[in-house]
């Protein structure tokens, strides 16, 4: 229960600052650091623990039947994402409160920082890869919400938009990837996926596995040559940036990679995949650092880079490499959050983040200027900074790489040059900023200080570089050991992070990186005029030139299939229907099977004669639209008898009153609807629709003959025989609708409530012509509501009730349920609508049915959630009997509560269509009459 709190504490926290900003500013913050921080110290308490090698575990069935629990891990890797999570997030949320103006709403960023910080967390400890895949969806919409907080920017949406094209394309492969290691393992189940890593490796399926993963991780984490969404993720605001691009959001991908290498590491092709990928991306997105002018744009790429970096490191496929990697995704996230921080800070205090404007500011703003040449020295590798430590140990481990044989050179020489423009766009974040010269045109002149506390998120990770890289074995060194452990999957070897290894070809790279970076940066002048000849270019420029080719390909085919006509759909929706199923069917040897069909009696003769004759004349006469009305009333009819005829009465109630609703409903649009419908379709048309149906009709009728004159085995033995023992009633039909595929109903009855709430937003306000007459120029009644109809439907009105009730209390037992009983009752009502009027109805009932259709949308999701609290599946229903004096024994079903919510909302929904339908012709202006030529009468 602990790991469920720090999971979904934050989405608690998430809607308290939206309530206490109106309070004020203050109360907003420290409202929203409330759920974090406790989620901060509950990982804290486990940490002990965690380190001493203990792995925590939660485990809630949720979907079983499709694999999918809510399975929750603490172990090394989870503990150190999850602290990096929680805790840089408590600090974003600090600088937070001081960064935006007033007119940004600080609720909103707050709320939205906490829903992605709930997704993050979802991700690291998930023990369920598809439910991973569940969070790792939600980092990239809220990831896209605050990306896109500007939203009155267009970069910022624009942003935003690639962000989403790129990840979510990504997230789609992972998908697909991790159905493949369901399929692979049999299992869904994070812990029995990492134990079966060699099972995994020699499947035939683990190279196209493998992809699929990795693209996954490498969309989320910016690798080459994806990497282009993350500099333009920049129009955020810095707090985000400082957030999801240092150590969450493109931490994602690494962090996937750490945990499936147990799974899917130790093989050439992920060597030369993953490394070769991190390779290309910490050269190139480094080189490129160097040149961008926007403090964020040198930080984007920087962060590329390193995440490049990491990538590599996981790629050696060495234990001491693991650790390296382990150890740079901490120091990264350390120096990148407290560096974007910085450029926030200076940005808010100058107005601008082009370097070639804000110069010399050492004078104005040393104590910003002193962190951040700290964060910067970290991030370049200095000496005694954390991000020397683990920059030695990623030299270290590519001295030494099997796979590449006697061009084994080439892999630290690469990682030298990576290192060596690390450390000059170090430099130049340095030199360009703080001294070279004075500022020039500077929006806010002059510079200053921020407010007190804005920096003290900036020295507290400053604080860590130091302390990190100092004191490493005191510190971060436990922490490192647990989290290598997880990714590797056993223990680590012996190994020791020092300040002093000796002189040794590390520490030689490291020194050439330093002296060449410095070096580098000094011819910068000609080298940013080389960049502006030959390599500039705007990927944002090319992504949406290539989005509008999508568009411009995807309107061609549009404009060759749709045309606005129905009918022309429907061809070619058949048309594709009739070729794909004689494609399957044209192997059948015979038509005819073995089995005898039942013999045919005059009483059912009789029913399929007017049931073709009904259907035929539907179509013939479908000009006259109230006579076709009429016909197609017969063929539900028929449909409904013939329900009867073979044993199914609830499906005959169901259809029976469905027609009902239906007839009425048609009947209210054609109202405001011509009579007669003009011939639009050509001969040509006719014969080929004609051909259509025709050829449709014998399809359908000879699968038809060729499956039930062949014997096969129902589905429906299995729940006849669990009926009663597994749902606890005798009426199949129902007992699957709210137990066995309760599942299915919730989802159904959403999506009729969403329906009913579509329809009515079109509705609403909507004022359409009142005819005054019928096609024929017969004006209609003056008295709308006829008095004997009007007394007579009250009369029926609670007789209908009652009936409904009955239907809705026996459905469990015999034929009816909530679905048939909450038809009955909104034909009842929609009945005093039509014979007293809308405003006589408003005025005695007063009911909102957007309310009520969303309450039993709540009362059926309620009563899921329910099973949950007696640790069972969501939807799990019971039954027992219970004794009533007077009354007897009488069962009871907790399913009841499940119809009661699909009861509540059949009401709502149908209500709220058929009573706003009714309701257009109490608020529209009357129109001249005319007859069918449009011609005034």
């Amino acid at each position: 229960m602990t790991l469920l709190l720090i999971v979904f504490l934050p989405l608690l926290g998430a809607l308290v600052p939206l309530a206490t900003e109106r309070f004020g500013r203050n109360l907003c913050a420290w409202s929203a650091a409330l759920a974090p921080l406790i989620s901060l110290g509950l990982l804290l308490y486990l940490t002990p623990a965690v380190l001493a090698g203990e792995t925590f575990r939660f485990h809630q069935a949720w979907l079983p039947g499709l694999g999918l629990d809510l399975s929750l891990r603490l172990d090394g890797l989870g503990l150190m994402f999850a602290l990096l999570i929680t805790g840089i997030g408590l600090l974003v949320m600090l600088y937070a409160r001081y960064y935006l103006s007033s007119r940004d709403s600080l609720g909103k960023l707050y709320a939205l920082l906490q829903i992605f910080m709930l997704a993050m967390l979802g991700i690291v400890l998930s023990d369920n890869i598809l439910l991973m895949l569940v969070f790792w969806e939600l980092t990239s919409l809220s990831s896209f919400l605050l990306i896109g907080y500007w939203s009155h920017q267009s970069e910022a949406r624009k942003g935003a938009r690639m962000a989403l094209a790129i990840t979510g394309a990504g997230g789609l492969c992972l998908l697909a990837g991790a159905l493949l290691l369901g399929h692979i393992v049999g299992s869904f189940n994070l812990t029995e996926i990492l134990a079966a890593g060699d099972q995994i490796r020699a499947h035939a399926l683990y190279p196209i596995t493998l992809i699929l993963v990795l693209l996954g991780a490498f969309t989320k984490s910016a690798q080459f040559p994806f990497h282009f969404w993350l500099p333009h993720a920049m129009s955020a605001p810095t707090p985000v940036s400082a957030y999801l691009h240092s150590a969450t959001m493109v931490k994602a991908g690494v962090f996937l990679l750490a945990r499936m290498y147990p799974a899917l590491a130790g093989t050439e092709l992920w060597f030369f995949i993953v490394s070769f990928v991190g390779l290309a991306t910490l050269v190139y997105a480094a080189y490129t650092a160097l040149f961008k002018h926007d403090l964020k744009g040198l930080l984007a790429y920087s962060t590329i880079s390193h995440l490049g970096l990491i990538t590599l490191l996981f790629g050696f496929s060495t234990e001491l490499a693991a650790a390296a990697a382990v150890f740079h995704i901490i120091n990264h996230a350390t120096f990148k959050a407290s560096l974007f921080m910085a450029a926030g800070i200076i940005d808010h205090e100058t107005g601008t983040r082009d370097m070639r404007k804000i110069n010399g500011l050492w004078k104005y703003m040393p104590h910003t200027a002193l962190l951040a040449m700290v964060a910067s020295a970290a991030m370049a590798g200095v000496p005694l900074l954390n991000g020397f430590l683990s920059k030695e140990m990623f030299f270290a481990e590519s001295l030494h790489l099997e796979y590449l044989g006697q061009f084994w050179w080439i892999m630290p020489m690469l990682a030298t040059l990576g290192a060596l423009f690390s450390v000059a766009y170090s430099w130049r974040f340095i030199h360009d900023v703080f001294f070279n010269g004075e500022p020039q045109d500077l929006p806010k002149y002059p510079p200053h200080e921020p407010p007190r506390y804005m920096k003290v998120p900036v020295e507290i990770l400053v604080v860590l570089c130091l302390v990190l890289g100092i004191l490493p074995h005191y510190t971060i060194e436990p922490f490192i050991h647990a989290a290598a452990t997880a990714v590797l999957g056993h223990e680590m070897p012996e190994y020791h992070i020092a300040l002093w290894h000796g002189f040794n070809l590390p520490l030689l790279m490291s020194a050439i990186a330093l002296a060449g970076g410095i070096l580098l940066y000094t011819q910068r002048k000609g080298l940013f005029a080389f960049y502006e000849r030959k390599f500039r270019k705007d990927e944002k420029l090319v992504f949406e030139h290539r989005v509008q080719r999508s568009v411009l390909a995807a309107q061609w085919v549009t404009d060759r299939l749709e045309n606005g006509s129905l009918q022309r759909y429907l061809a070619l929706f058949f048309g594709s229907a009739l070729v794909v199923g004689a494609a399957g069917l044209w192997p059948l040897a015979e038509w005819t099977g073995s089995a005898s069909l039942t013999p045919m009696d005059p009483v059912s003769l009789v029913a399929t004669a007017l049931l073709v004759i009904a259907a035929f004349g539907t179509v013939l006469i479908h000009h006259n639209r109230f006579a076709a009305l009429l016909m197609l009333s017969v063929v539900g009819l028929i449909v409904s008898l013939t329900f009867i005829r073979f044993s199914a009465p609830d499906l005959a109630l169901t259809q029976l009153s469905v027609e009902v609703v239906t007839i009425v409903l048609l009947m209210l649009a054609l109202y405001f609807l011509p009579q007669m419908t003009p011939n639009e379709s050509p001969p040509k048309r006719v014969v080929r629709d004609i051909a259509i149906a025709g050829s449709a009709g014998v399809g359908i009728g000879a699968l038809c003959w060729a499956v039930l004159t062949r014997p096969f085995t129902p589905i429906s033995n299995y729940f006849l025989e669990n009926s009663v023992s597994g749902g606890g009633g005798t009426n199949v039909v129902n007992v699957i609708l709210v137990d066995f595929r309760g599942f299915d109903t919730l989802g159904e009855i959403t999506v009729l409530a969403l329906a009913a709430v579509g329809i009515y937003a079109m509705l609403h306000g909507l004022k359409l012509p009142l005819p005054q007459a019928d096609g024929d120029g017969r004006r209609w009644a003056r008295e709308p509501h006829p008095p004997i109809l009007s007394v007579m439907t009250r009369i029926l009105l609670p007789l209908a009730i009652m009936v409904s009730l009955y239907i809705f209390l026996r459905g469990h037992n015999m034929p009816g349920g909530g679905f048939i009983a909450g038809l009955v009752t909104s034909v009842a009502l929609i009945l005093q609508y039509i014979s007293t009027g809308t405003e006589w109805m408003q005025q005695r009932l007063r009911w909102n049915y957007r309310k009520v259709a969303a309450t039993g949308v709540l009362i059926a999701t309620l009563t899921g959630l329910a099973s949950w609290l007696f640790g069972y599946p969501f939807l799990t229903s019971t039954f027992t009997h219970v004794h009533w004096p007077f009354v007897g024994d009488f069962e009871l079903a907790s399913a009841m509560a499940f119809d009661v919510g699909v009861y509540v909302t059949v009401v709502g929904a149908t209500m709220l269509i058929l009573a706003h339908l009714g309701k257009l012709a109490q608020t529209t202006h009357e129109a001249p009459a005319t007859n069918e030529q449009g011609e005034k009468i």
